[in-house]
This record gives C-alpha cells, sequence and structure tokens, in this order.
C-alpha cells in the first residue's frame, strides 16, 4: 500500500514531532488580554482552531492591526512561532498575530493548508480554507478590537501559498501580503480590488523551486508538486494590480558577507497605490530571512535583511482600500 500523498509531499519541512505540537488550550470567551490564547470555531461541519498573540501594548480601545501567519506544510502553529520570531515584532510593533491550524490525519501535527493548487490532505479533502480564514477574523472579531483595513497575511511554503489564496479570493478582507519561499499555485488570481504583494524567495530553495518544477521531497526524494515559478507568480499580481511592466531593481547591503546577495525587484503603479515586490535571495534556501533554520535540510537563511522588518514596513503602506474600477 503507497504511503498518503502527504507524507512525501515537498511541504513536510515543518514536522512538528521535531519542533512542538500545539498546546491545545480552551477558547477564551470575553476579551482578549495581552499573551497567548487558542480559539476554536465550527466551519461547516469541522472544528478548527487557531492561536492568538495579543502583544503587550494592546489598547481594546484602539483598532489594532493584525497579522495572519500561516504555517507550512507539516507544521502547526507553534513551529511558526519557533520559526518566525513573529511574536517578537508583534510586541514590538503592536499588532495582533494570528496562527492559524491547518488540517490533517492527525489533531496537531502533519496540518496542511488548501491554497488552491496545493497541498497534501487539505487540498485532497478540499478542505475551505478560505471559509475558514473569513470565519477566524469574524470570531477574531468579538474577542478583539481589530483594525479591518489592516488585516495582513504571510506564511512559509505552503503558508506561503495560503497567503496567495486568500490575498485572491479574500480581497475584501485581506490589505496586503508578504508570502515566503510558496508561491502562487493557481493560473490567474482573481481579486477584487488590488493587493500589495511581497514575495520572498530564494534562488536555491531546493523544495519550492525558484523557476517552479518539481521540487525535493521531505524525505530526500523527488517531491510530488509541479510548483508555478516566481516569475509567473510576480507577473500574475502585476497583471491583476495594473503595476507598470518594468521593475526598479536596487540590490540591497550586504551586511554578512555569507554568499546570498538580495536584490528588491519592485514594480510600482498599480491601481490605488499598489505595488508588487520581489525580494530575491541569491543562494537562499527555503527558509524565513533574519531566522536561524530551525531544521538545517531548509538550506541558508540570509541575515543581510529581516523579513519581519520588511514586511511590516510594507504592511504599514499599504492599508485595505476600496475597490476601484479597473482601466
Amino acid at each position: 500500500m503507497k504511503p498518503p500523498a502527504l507524507l512525501t509531499s515537498a511541504f513536510i519541512l515543518l514536522v512538528s514531532a521535531i519542533l512542538g505540537s500545539a498546546d491545545d488550550t480552551k477558547p477564551t470567551t470575553t476579551k482578549l488580554a495581552p499573551g497567548e490564547h487558542t480559539r476554536s470555531l465550527q466551519v461547516g461541519e469541522i472544528k478548527r482552531r487557531y492561536v492568538v498573540h495579543v502583544p503587550g501594548k494592546y489598547d481594546t480601545g484602539r483598532p489594532t492591526p493584525v497579522v495572519i501567519v500561516f504555517h507550512g506544510g507539516g507544521g502547526n502553529p507553534q513551529s511558526m512561532i519557533r520559526l518566525t520570531g513573529m511574536n517578537a515584532k508583534s510586541d514590538e510593533a503592536g499588532f495582533i498575530v494570528v496562527y492559524p491550524f491547518g488540517s490533517g490525519p492527525l489533531a496537531d501535527n502533519l496540518l496542511t493548508f488548501n491554497g488552491g493548487g496545493c497541498c497534501g490532505y487539505a487540498m485532497q479533502k478540499k478542505i475551505d480554507d478560505v471559509g475558514f480564514t473569513r470565519a477566524m477574523l469574524d470570531d477574531l472579531a468579538k474577542v478583539a478590537t481589530v483594525d479591518t483595513h489592516r488585516v495582513f497575511a504571510t506564511g512559509l511554503s505552503n503558508g506561503g501559498i495560503m497567503s496567495h489564496y486568500v490575498a485572491s479570493e479574500l480581497s475584501d478582507r485581506i490589505a496586503a501580503i508578504a508570502p515566503i519561499g510558496g508561491p502562487l499555485m493557481m493560473d490567474a488570481c482573481h481579486p477584487t480590488r488590488a493587493v500589495s504583494v511581497m514575495q520572498f524567495h530564494g534562488t536555491a530553495d531546493e523544495f519550492a523551486p525558484f523557476k517552479g518544477g518539481f521540487g525535493k521531497g521531505f524525505m530526500g526524494g523527488k517531491g510530488v508538486t509541479d510548483f508555478k515559478s516566481v516569475e509567473h507568480t510576480m507577473q500574475s499580481w502585476v497583471k491583476a494590480d495594473g503595476c507598470k511592466s518594468e521593475p526598479k531593481v536596487v540590490a540591497l547591503p550586504d551586511k554578512n558577507d555569507d554568499g546570498m546577495k538580495v536584490t528588491r525587484k519592485t514594480w510600482s503603479g498599480g491601481r490605488d497605490g499598489t505595488e508588487v515586490v520581489l525580494i530575491e535571495i541569491e543562494g537562499g534556501g527555503h527558509t524565513w530571512p533574519g531566522q536561524e533554520p530551525i531544521i538545517p535540510q531548509l538550506g541558508p537563511s540570509t541575515m543581510d535583511i529581516s523579513a519581519n522588518d520588511s514586511m511590516w514596513e510594507f504592511f504599514q503602506k499599504h492599508p485595505l482600500k476600496p475597490a476601484s474600477k479597473n482601466p
């Protein structure tokens, strides 16, 4: 009998048996206080969960931005907390960070998201993760003072793919996205309003290849997913947002002499002030820039930039605006 495709997927990268299981506490029903909370909700016939980190400077009387962080395939919220360092950025900047649980045959481990063209269990079972994201935001609004014009999304790998998907399908709720190591896995995106995008991707990513195609599976062999390329991803958003056809290219400072040069390519001039940005990391792996890799097999991570700092600066520039008519 063949093993489930999930177990041979290129996205079983953040294995929870290595990184730890999620804390399954009971959800609170009152306004959230600073700290970490786990909430559950019913989406159709499925019980879903998410972890919320509320920063210490949170003020219930002030609408607060939210950053959704989707974990990679095979991961869970706790693995993503460790991998990204996003809680520290949340405490520094004052935004709420939300870590959704994906779906899988186990409660806390080997979880994936259905990102439209990937991945694993969630895609095979046709799990409605767009519907879950919408319901999750509705639930969060009951227990936190959310700035609905400043809801953003990021994620690594399968989580990056999911970020693209919610930007396409929930552009009425998601202001901007910053996926890492996960391409758009649809032939085209279909937002109802222009969405600014900042994509981080290493040219030496062996799991989600920069040029697309089949990457390396977690068990060392060939992966099962035929990935879209970074070029396809960027051009899809450039077209959807109505940006200029040629990007402005800037080489970022090489602070660490680690052999990984970082280039920022910006397609500006999109509708309603949107822009599409690629942070291209020469020699970078399937990793979170600015954070040391927890699993060495994922490849090298540049310390020349902080993905957390870069995306937060980007998010602050691009709040949700009403959709304008396409030209």
